[in-house]
């Protein structure tokens, strides 16, 4: 008699999951260089780079996570 098949659980969160978190990496890139290039806030332009910045730490931290 054989047993029936249960799907195993993931156990990796689905919001956790590479493609959710690697668009969220890229906006914040994306974020990051319209900040840059915008001429009306000086504040805006100061942390322009330490927003992309955090942008490629994530993009290259979450790009090991799972699919």
């Amino acid at each position: 008699m054989t047993r029936p098949v249960v799907p195993i659980r993931p156990s990796w969160p689905r919001a956790l999951r590479r493609g959710l978190m690697e668009n969220i990496a890229t906006a914040i890139i994306a974020i990051g260089f319209l900040m840059l290039f915008q001429p009306f806030a000086l504040s805006l332009y100061t942390y322009s780079f330490v927003t992309m910045l955090a942008g490629t730490a994530m993009f290259i931290i979450v790009s090991k996570f799972p699919e």
